[in-house]
């Protein structure tokens, strides 16, 4: 790509650096490293560092991984700890408690697990921008008579061939591509048929949107809520720029208000056995809207301790390396043998197991506990090498996702088959980022399904060679 300049990536390291020079004041430390992460996001999408991809306008690449998977993965990992510092500071739903005495250690290591994220931020936009190369010569192209036709079909045949992979031994994990894989391409089958003004292709699509968009609010998780309107106002926006802007962005700050509420009431109805999954929704609903003193408390203490996941990383270092020395390639090696499916190995030790156990070595969870707490990537990062872990992993995890999303492009003829259904269907847990056994196993079959699929598309042609 012409005009990159990778020695300006020394740029998105300043706030690492800067509030690595200033640890001496936990709190200062923190805000340098905290703001640090806004820094980078408009160094990067302004095209300071690197221009951005010419082919396109910034509206209509949303979904490459410098945007959509930075903002997501770096936005919740290093920019949604600030409510916890405030809690650090006796602050309860934003009032402060007066003569509140500080935990200085904890103040601390905080500031500490902050530089991280700044470092982790960095690294992997690296990763992003060393690879990011689209090429203007295509080796595919899309068939663009069959463009909507296709995504129609995807949008209707996705959802039960998901729903099969389920219940077939030793294939389950493909439920989980699939699944994802029919709620981008109803979504964007949705938007293409809004563009195209396609009433009856519209209807059906919604329908199915719909679906997905009912499993998610019975789900008891937040965040296929969020992405569900997430994703369609992304495809949308090119379009229709102000409606999205003036209707999704204000109903994406109510649900972040509202879920902490709904969520709590329909995991302790529905999944304790008490009411089933509608009721518990309705009921969930009335709270979530109704009870705003409860709403308050909830949202505070989702905003303090779920909305960020700085408080169990706080815990893995002080933990390690002082009580437990770094695991150095162990959870590498842990994380091959997940992607061996347990049709192959029956006695294949279980993946949620290995997870947990260094939460519970590290006093995270009580194991005598049904909590699941699996940590982040980059809390894996760190325990596999420190500093180092991070700076390595977090740009692995860039270049990773740049080269897939690339990939797909390459054989799926471009940016709407490719990156905005392909990688953004199958590759999704990019967006958030989970431990290494996981991310692995993900992104191994993941890959696999896409090459499965681009047969089926070249043979059914919709996609052709130039």
């Amino acid at each position: 790509m012409k005009g990159r300049s990778f020695e300006r990536l020394i740029f998105l390291y300043f706030p690492w650096i800067i509030a690595t020079l200033f640890d001496g004041d936990p709190l200062l430390s923190y805000l340098i490293a905290w703001s640090g992460s806004f820094y980078i996001f408009f160094i990067t999408l302004s095209g300071m560092i690197s221009p951005l991809p010419a082919d396109r306008s910034f509206g209509n690449q949303i979904m490459r991984p410098l945007i959509l998977v930075q903002i997501i993965f770096a936005g919740y990992m290093c920019c949604t700890s600030i409510f916890y510092l405030l809690s650090l500071y006796g602050f309860n739903n934003f009032h402060q408690i007066p003569s509140y005495a500080v935990d200085t250690d904890k103040l601390a290591v905080t500031a500490q697990c902050q530089r991280y994220y700044s470092l982790g931020h960095a690294a992997m936009v690296s990763g992003i921008l060393l690879f990011m190369h689209y090429k203007t010569e295509r080796k595919y192209v899309v068939d663009e008579h069959k463009l909507l036709v296709f995504l129609f079909y995807a949008t209707i045949l996705t959802l039960p061939i998901a729903s099969i992979f389920l219940y077939v031994p030793g294939l389950s994990q493909f439920a989980n591509q699939f699944s994802s894989l029919s709620f981008m391409a109803a979504a964007l089958g949705l938007a293409f048929s809004i563009f195209n003004k396609d009433l009856p292709k519209t209807a059906i699509c919604f329908v199915f949107y719909g679906l997905n968009f009912y499993s998610a609010l019975l789900s008891g998780f937040k965040e296929p809520i969020i992405l569900s309107v997430l994703v369609l106002g992304v495809f949308l926006y090119p379009v229709y720029k102000k409606t999205v802007i003036l209707v999704f962005i204000p109903v994406l700050v109510l649900l972040f208000f509202i879920l902490p509420t709904y969520v709590g009431v329909i995991r302790s109805s529905n999944w304790s056995g008490d009411d089933d999954a509608d009721a518990a929704s309705s009921e969930a609903i009335s709270v979530a809207l109704n009870k705003q003193d409860l709403a308050d408390e909830t949202t505070w203490d989702f905003l303090v301790n779920r909305f960020s996941e700085i408080d169990m990383f706080t815990g893995f270092v002080e933990n390690t390396p002082a009580r437990r020395p770094f695991y150095g390639t162990e959870l590498i090696e842990q994380s091959l043998m997940a992607l061996v499916p347990r049709a192959f190995w029956p006695s294949k030790p279980s993946t949620e197991e290995l997870v947990m156990n260094r939460v519970y070595d590290a006093g995270i969870v009580n194991p005598l506990s049904s909590v699941s707490a699996k940590p982040a990537f980059i809390v894996d990062a760190y325990l596999s090498g420190g500093g180092f872990g991070v700076f390595l992993y977090l740009f692995i995890y860039g270049a990773a996702a740049q080269l897939i999303a690339q990939k797909a492009e390459e054989l799926f003829g471009g940016y709407t088959l490719g990156t905005a259904l392909i990688f953004s269907g199958l590759f999704q847990i990019f967006w958030r980022g989970l431990s290494f056994e996981f991310i692995f196993n993900t992104v191994f079959w993941s890959l696999v399904s896409m090459y499965l699929l681009f047969l089926l598309v070249k043979r059914i042609g919709v996609i052709k060679k130039v």
